[in-house]
């Protein structure tokens, strides 16, 4: 008697998905984070599902949005908004307008378990587009945070004119992230600072150096400090800290700065 084994090596596939109020527009996505990869940015890709009979001869929209907020949700008045959209990406899903010549290995698994209602999309992102980012609210600050955030929107509508409605409007919100390059530069960051004093001669001279430029999660940052002290002031103490600091572009006149300690 002859026995056979077989085993089936089962691969699991993240997918974001989300409804729209209405039940009627799902959209399926298989990451959140898309990289910045040199001059190119990887593409926003998914797939629509649509009942038919809810179209009723209209279509479906999608969009890639990106919002700059520069000021305070709370101190918005009159009318006055601190903060830019942009519309990166804009075309018609359903009916296939732009026939998508690519379509991924997720995007397929989707469209033959969703059958004939389900439709592919996929946005290209410019590679000049600002990467997410977002400043760390004060304790006593309220509403969205300072930075810059994407949004993928897919909306049912007549015509592209229209202003989308909330009840069939999808909207997810994603990432553009950029990671280090994979060759690491073997230059040691320094940096040399002086200290003089008025009313006595002489000078301190602090120098920094670090083993490396670029620290990932978790990584321990080692620091060579080496102090000269060419005056009669007597050094009393050494502190050492980490600053983080971030600057949000947000115009050619506007800039951003957020720090914060480590």
């Amino acid at each position: 008697m002859a026995f056979f084994l077989f085993l089936c090596l089962v691969v699991a596939v993240k997918v974001y998905k989300k409804v729209s109020p209405n039940g009627k527009l799902t959209v399926y996505i298989g990451k959140r984070d898309f990289a910045q990869r040199g001059d190119a940015c990887d593409p926003v890709e998914g797939v629509v599902m649509v009942d038919s009979d809810y179209l009723k001869g209209r279509k479906v929209y999608g969009q890639v949005i990106t919002t700059f907020r520069y000021g305070r949700e709370e101190d918005e008045m009159m009318g006055l908004h601190f903060y830019r959209q942009l519309f990166l990406a804009h075309d018609q899903i359903v009916p296939e307008r732009n026939q998508v010549t690519q379509v991924s290995d997720l995007q397929q698994r989707l469209l033959r378990k969703l059958g004939t209602s389900a439709y592919s999309f996929c946005f290209s992102l410019p590679a000049n587009a600002p990467m997410s980012v977002t400043l760390q609210p004060g304790p006593s600050d309220r509403g969205k945070p300072l930075g810059v955030e994407y949004e993928l929107r897919v909306y049912v509508a007549d015509d592209d004119q229209q202003k989308p409605h909330r009840r069939s409007t999808v909207s997810m919100a994603i990432r553009k992230v950029q990671y280090a390059p994979l060759t690491m530069s073997e230059r040691q960051p320094t940096t040399v600072v002086c200290k003089g004093f008025t009313l006595s001669p002489g000078k301190v001279e602090l120098e920094v150096v670090l083993d490396k430029e670029i620290y990932f999660h978790d990584d321990k940052i080692n620091a060579h400090v080496s102090v000269s002290n060419y005056s009669k002031k007597n050094v009393r103490n050494i502190k050492v800290l980490v600053l983080q600091n971030t600057e949000v572009t947000l115009g050619a006149r506007s800039l951003l700065e957020g720090g914060g300690f480590g």
